[in-house]
């Protein structure tokens, strides 16, 4: 613990945040089903969100650059909490949209800054403590933070003012603990084109991830609740997906590194598409079938993105691998805009079944996409690849980054 202590206010900071753009992800949904939105309206305002986040991964770098790193999570924080306000004095469906989409402008921005910071004062002895206890933050904060929501709910201005307060408070812990500004970080450029080239399979695997994965985390709540669970169920149900996703990432990961990653991306999307089809057509509206079917779900899905981005890696080139997270990370992004679009006007018209059964019908096209894939290129043979598998969060580019090894970080292969 004595390495990774100066980096404790960074993470205490990150899991303020992840907790509470957790918290406010489903209550959203919750509380604009309660005001009376239709279904589809609620994916509109889950869409806000991340075409904001997409436009925060293109320019955090730029302000970043331009104000530093505790300037630019100043305002950030500042606007990020003025937004959670301003949904509870403006109960409108256009507003919400707005709101949201600067929310995730804000927190792709807050994010990179914390990640960004954490790259600089990493070293090689506490990288994978402080991965470790990262992730642990990440699934620790998010998990507790949706209880909130049985404990406190949604009807009145209380879960709204604890998003608000939680993002102010965020600020206190590195404002108080770190006086040190890190080296602004490099410029990230986009180049679609050229990710493309490097590996067509991990591109359209990350759309897929954002069409399906971010379809359950805005429209997952209004699912539940439609098929009758409690408010603290749906608590539970949100929570199952998220820490089944804990559960296979290492397994998978590790085969992954052995075989054809294709196979196991393969064998991975196939085990999301029988859990899909179990929570559409078998779980009806039985609590512990929804439980086991998310909690399996999630154990599948999850990893995906990791699993597409180790092989997007396992092609990239020298100096590219950075392209290639900032990349991936834009194309989940434009992934997650489409999905709770479209899932949620399904579900307005066919019923709460209809968001699994249209991840389902995703993910089996993209096995199809996979196999085809597989057929037109060889893989990469385990001994010439450059990274080993990681397990990653959609948290910003720099965590990539930061579960780099110290010479992929310095651009040396």
């Amino acid at each position: 613990m004595s390495t990774i202590r100066p980096l404790i206010p960074l993470l205490v900071t990150a899991g303020i945040l992840i907790g509470g753009n957790g918290l406010q992800g489903t209550f959203i949904a919750l509380r604009a089903s309660q005001e009376g939105f239709s279904t589809s309206l609620i994916g509109f305002v889950g869409a806000g969100y991340s075409i904001g986040f997409a436009i925060g991964c293109i320019y955090v770098t730029r302000v970043l650059r331009a104000i530093g790193h505790i300037r630019t999570f100043s305002a950030m924080a500042a606007i990020a909490s003025a937004s959670a306000i301003a949904m509870v004095l403006v109960i409108d469906p256009v507003f919400w949209f707005l709101m949201r989409l600067v929310a995730g402008v804000c927190f792709a921005s807050l994010f990179a800054t914390v990640e960004s910071w954490l790259n600089a004062a990493v070293t090689n002895a506490n990288r994978a403590r402080t991965l470790s206890v990262y992730r642990l933050v990440d699934l620790g904060s998010v998990t507790a933070a949706q209880y909130a929501i049985p404990g406190v709910g949604i009807g009145g201005f209380e879960l709204f003012a604890i998003v608000a307060m939680a993002l102010s408070l965020s600020l206190v812990p590195i404002s108080l603990a770190d006086r040190s500004s890190p080296t602004v970080p490099e410029a990230i450029r986009f180049d679609v084109k050229k990710l493309w080239n490097i590996s067509p399979l991990a591109t359209v695997g990350c759309i897929v991830v954002g069409l399906t994965n971010a379809a359950f985390r805005n429209l997952g709540p209004i699912y539940a609740h439609d098929i009758g669970l409690s408010v603290t169920a749906i608590a539970s149900f949100m929570s199952a997906g998220i820490v089944g996703g804990v559960v296979l990432q290492y397994p998978l990961g590790i085969y992954s590194d052995r075989l054809d990653r294709r196979l196991v991306i393969l064998f991975a999307t196939l085990g999301s598409t029988f859990a899909a089809l179990y929570l559409a057509l078998f779980a009806g509206g039985d609590e512990w079938k929804n439980l086991v079917g998310i909690f399996v779900f999630g154990a599948f899905a999850m990893p995906l993105y990791s699993l597409c981005s180790a092989h997007a890696n396992d092609h990239a080139g020298e100096g590219e691998h950075a392209l290639v997270s900032a990349g991936l990370l834009f194309f989940w992004s434009c992934g997650a805009i489409i999905g709770p679009l479209f899932a949620s006007v399904l579900l307005q018209f066919l019923g709460p079944q209809a968001l699994f059964l249209y991840t389902a019908a995703v993910l089996v096209a993209f096995m199809a996409y996979t196999a085809l894939r597989m057929s037109a290129r060889p893989a990469v043979p385990a001994g010439e690849r450059r990274r080993r598998f990681r397990t990653l969060l959609r948290t910003s580019f720099f965590f990539n980054k930061l579960a780099a090894p110290e010479k992929d970080r310095n651009g040396r292969h």
